[in-house]
């Protein structure tokens, strides 16, 4: 397949999911200027790497997998606290804010570690299937499986200690 098809499947993807790569972003950054300095770095990575993919249909996955590679890239180089700006968390993620509502489920999501964290957000706030999340990742099915599960217990102890 040529560079240049590979080129605006890549462009139609980005555009028709934006918002959900914006959020993405802004999900571990907690800042609105560097979310959008994360978009465009993965923009530009995956406009130079365009031909390292092999086939078409992973380019949403192979894409969400550069934003978190990417947002992670960003954080441990600017190695700073990432406070929790509730009036910016909801003016940018609207049309799901009934997922983000609950401040202390979000500090409990922030306490976890980067794997963990990321299968959260792909899985239930991205609402990407076992495998997509997986397949982002670059693990086996079975290892997301197992750290989704201990996700999910390390947040129930986080919500019951703030009860």
């Amino acid at each position: 397949m040529g560079h240049k098809l590979l080129d605006k499947l890549l462009e139609e993807n980005i555009i028709d999911n934006k918002e959900k790569y914006y959020r993405l972003a802004f999900s571990y950054v907690k800042n609105a200027d560097d979310a959008l300095d994360v978009l465009q770095e993965s923009i530009y990575k995956a406009f130079t790497g365009i031909g390292k993919i092999q086939n078409p249909e992973y380019i949403r996955t192979w894409f969400y997998r550069i934003v978190v590679n990417t947002s992670i890239d960003f954080l441990r180089k600017n190695k700073k606290a990432v406070a929790v700006d509730s009036d910016i968390l909801e003016n940018h993620i609207k049309a799901e804010e009934d997922l983000y509502e609950d401040i202390d489920l979000h500090r409990a999501i922030e306490t976890l570690k980067p794997d963990y964290k990321s299968i959260i957000i792909l899985r239930y706030f991205e609402d990407l299937k076992i495998e997509e999340v997986a397949e982002i990742l670059g693990e086996n099915v079975n290892t997301i499986k197992t750290r989704l599960y201990r996700a999910l217990k390390l947040l129930r102890v986080q919500m019951e200690e703030n009860i």
